[in-house]
């Protein structure tokens, strides 16, 4: 009885560790995957690094920082703004703080601020 109940957790351990090297749960994701699965969290980004300035809807104005509620700007505009920063200087560039991706989900989060 003593050699079945080593048996059993020997078993038990073995199958709690997956099952060998080629299991398809053990293998790494890829780049790919990993990008597909990537979540942006805009409004978290937003939080972090905009609202002081254009605040939680956009319309805030502090330190000259545009009204986007008002803003007929296009996204390619948007993207390049928040990448490089503005023009007169007022908005910090955030192309090496942010990735491309989230540049430009950033962008297309600034257009929802659209008053209709």
């Amino acid at each position: 009885m003593q050699k079945f109940s080593i048996l059993l957790v020997l078993a038990l351990i073995a199958l709690a560790c997956g099952g060998g090297e080629n299991a398809p749960s053990e293998a790494p994701p890829t780049a790919t995957n990993a990008a597909a699965k990537k979540d942006i969290d805009v409004k978290k980004i937003w939080k972090v690094r905009c609202i002081a300035c254009h605040g939680l809807y956009g319309d805030m104005g502090t330190n000259g920082a545009a009204n986007l509620q008002e803003s007929e700007k296009p996204l390619e505009y948007r993207i390049n703004i928040i990448k490089n920063g503005s023009e007169n200087g007022v908005m910090t560039p955030f192309g090496d703080i942010l990735s491309e991706d989230e540049i430009k989900a950033m962008a297309e989060y600034t257009m929802t601020f659209k008053k209709e």
